[in-house]
């Protein structure tokens, strides 16, 4: 159901509009974590050390499709809100044309270049041929998971969210099912986690695809959309290739933090893997919020409500810091009982509860970090954050986790994560009060070019 969220209470739409989001994307995690929990009790350090490595990679692969793809859901968001649904049909079939295309192109590059890119990280050779052997396969199916995931960020676009959540959860069910198959019964190496991985996003796109065209006339889907309108394409990559490159920016910097990761052994990456996909439920709460306050944002900007977007963000950080503040005091207390669900080799446990016991503190200048940006992005401004985010990642983060790990050990490169999400917290909340992002919107734009289209 598509939801107009220039309308009625500021907290309470946008409360609602991230709870099924929020849902969704704990079964997104939940998925992950069953995944490194099989891996790492069936299959070993190893393989999960590989899974951790490749999927910073994965993302570096990505980050611009993310970004124009966003960028695309935001020309949506405020072409919705402004009620002109012509323009929303012609967004649709221009991000697809672009999802397709780019993810055939990156899924080639991916798989011939593997090998290189681990060797760029300095990869264990005993972990190497099962990353490489992984992220092929994987990489295989990258154009279904950017169809099914495009189709979801549209509708997050048009106001819907509970939509995805019937699908995320449908895949994420699905994906353990598979991997509970290949590994236990059937006894696959690491590629049966991969294997899993593609059948269900298969299996998603098509069932979303089925449903989406009985159900939503804008939503129509072809494998082969009839329009390509330029005019918005220009529009998408003004808002998402700062938004793309930002992405890149933080995969690149999730790469050389791996790097120096890597120095310090198997056993801390492994470490660092188990406890980042514990963190990625802490997570959760401010990213979601985020991205349900880009949509409120999109839309009352595309319909020139101005006080609603300051209402919206007020809201937003009051909700997230409140959360933050209880899932630091949850992972802070539980640290190690929590790495134990993972994996039984004490050194991994130790190593990945010191990074959890060490970063959990400061989850609310993430969640901060995250609210002001939603704001930058749901106004079409993608610039300032990708130069925040730049900031913080490349002149803060690495170059005090390379400093303090030679001075303190594997801690200094987490307590570099913190003083990176200070930085960009506080540059964000500067930003914001300046209201420059208020010029950046969509509709600020002339429609001189609407009719020019491919079909």
């Amino acid at each position: 159901m598509m939801r107009d969220l220039t309308k009625g209470n500021e907290a309470k739409r946008i409360l609602y509009f991230a709870i099924p989001m929020l849902i969704g994307n704990f079964f997104h995690i939940f998925n992950t974590l069953i995944d490194s929990i099989i891996v790492g009790n069936y299959l070993g350090k190893n393989a999960l050390a590989a899974i951790g490595t490749s999927f910073p990679v994965i993302f570096a692969l990505i980050s611009l499709i993310i970004g124009v793809a966003g960028g695309i859901s935001i020309v949506i968001s405020q072409y919705y809100g402004a009620k002109d649904l012509k323009n929303v049909k012609r967004a649709i079939d221009t991000a697809f044309v672009f999802l397709f295309i780019s993810s055939f192109f990156i899924s080639i590059i991916g798989i011939i270049f593997a090998p290189n890119m681990f060797s760029m990280l300095q990869l264990d050779p005993e972990v190497m041929p099962e990353a490489v052997s992984y992220i092929r396969i994987y990489l295989a199916g990258i154009v279904f998971m950017s169809g099914f995931n495009g189709s979801m960020a549209i509708l997050r676009g048009l106001g819907d969210s509970k939509t995805p959540l019937y699908f995320i959860v449908i895949t994420a069910i699905t994906n353990i099912l598979l991997e509970l198959l290949f590994i236990v019964v059937l006894g696959m190496d690491i590629k049966g986690a991969a294997y899993a991985t593609i059948g269900a996003q298969i299996i998603g796109f098509t069932s979303s695809v089925i449903y989406l065209n009985r159900t939503h006339d804008i939503l129509k889907i072809s494998l082969i959309p009839r329009k390509f309108d330029r005019f918005i394409f220009k529009q998408s990559l003004r808002i998402g290739l700062p938004s793309g490159a930002q992405q890149v920016f933080v995969a690149m910097g999730m790469v050389a933090l791996l790097r120096i990761v890597n120095e310090f052994g198997t056993d801390a990456m492994a470490g660092y893997t188990v406890a980042g996909r514990i963190e990625s439920f802490a997570s959760l709460p401010a990213m979601n919020f985020a991205i349900a306050l880009s949509a409120f944002v999109g839309q009352n900007v595309g319909a020139k409500k101005m006080e609603r977007v300051r209402k919206g963000l007020k809201a937003t950080v009051i909700l997230t810091s409140v959360i933050s503040i209880f899932v630091s005091l949850l992972i802070s207390i539980f640290a190690t009982d929590l790495m134990k669900i993972f994996t039984n080799d004490q050194n991994v446990i130790e190593i990945g509860a010191r990074y959890l016991t060490i970063v959990s503190p400061f989850y609310i200048l993430f969640s901060l970090m995250f609210s002001y940006a939603g704001v930058m992005r749901g106004a079409g401004d993608t610039l300032i954050p990708m130069f925040i985010t730049l900031f913080s990642l490349w002149l803060i983060r690495i170059p005090i986790a390379w400093f303090l790990s030679a001075k303190i050990g594997i801690d200094g490169i987490w307590w570099a994560i913190p003083l990176g999400w200070l930085f960009g917290a506080v540059a964000s909340f500067i930003y914001y009060k300046t209201g420059n992002w208020k010029t950046k919107t969509v509709l600020s734009k002339p429609k001189t070019i609407i009719d020019d289209v491919i079909v």
